[in-house]
């Protein structure tokens, strides 16, 4: 049983990485982080969010941690939801793409609930992926206060991933157990 009230809403988020540097076609280029910022500020403007609020969402550099970010200014709770230890997420998700998103990674961190996949949930079975887990655990989380209450913000450009687990994973998710869904679309805000 959760300690804390019951949110006023409850903001689950995913969105694209910072792209490696190496990146073959762009997706989220680090030039455009200021866009993204403002994109998901303004909406979470027009949902109000604030301290009555709790934001749920992923660690990784770009849109989540962005989003974060954007929570916490508000006074927003946090639960990040990582599917790695620590040790192993970082380089992942984290540290390649260099400049500051370490030191934001870590300040997150501190001011949140950090979950960690393996070691609450156990070892995953050889035909579950960590990513795709990952998002189903934080829809759960979501959906512990009941599901009128969840609204959906993801910073994607509408197509796959580059792998299990992604934006469109957790969107298709969403969009067949609720329907609150905020799509902040990169083909339209890149322009």
């Amino acid at each position: 049983m959760d300690a804390r009230p019951v949110p006023g809403q409850v903001l689950l988020f995913s969105g694209h990485m910072i792209d490696a540097p190496d990146r073959k076609t762009p997706r989220f280029p680090a030039d455009k982080e200021p866009i993204a910022r403002k994109a998901i500020e303004g909406l979470l403007d027009r949902l109000e969010a604030g301290a009555q609020d709790l934001a749920i969402c992923g660690g990784a550099c770009g849109g989540d941690l962005l989003f974060a970010e954007s929570a916490l200014a508000r006074g927003a709770a946090l639960e990040m939801y990582l599917p790695f230890d620590v040790s192993t997420f970082l380089p992942k998700s984290v540290t390649f793409a260099g400049g500051d998103w370490l030191s934001r990674f870590e300040a997150a961190k501190s001011a949140c609930t950090l979950h960690i996949l393996p070691a609450e949930r156990g070892a995953l079975k050889p035909d579950e992926d960590p990513y795709e887990q990952d998002n189903l655990w934080m829809l759960e989380a979501a959906s512990r206060f009941g599901a009128d209450k969840v609204q959906f913000i993801c910073l994607w450009d509408g197509k796959g991933g580059d792998g299990p687990g992604g934006t469109q994973h957790l969107m298709e998710e969403v969009r067949r157990r609720h329907g609150h869904a905020h799509w902040l679309d990169t083909t339209q805000l890149w322009k």
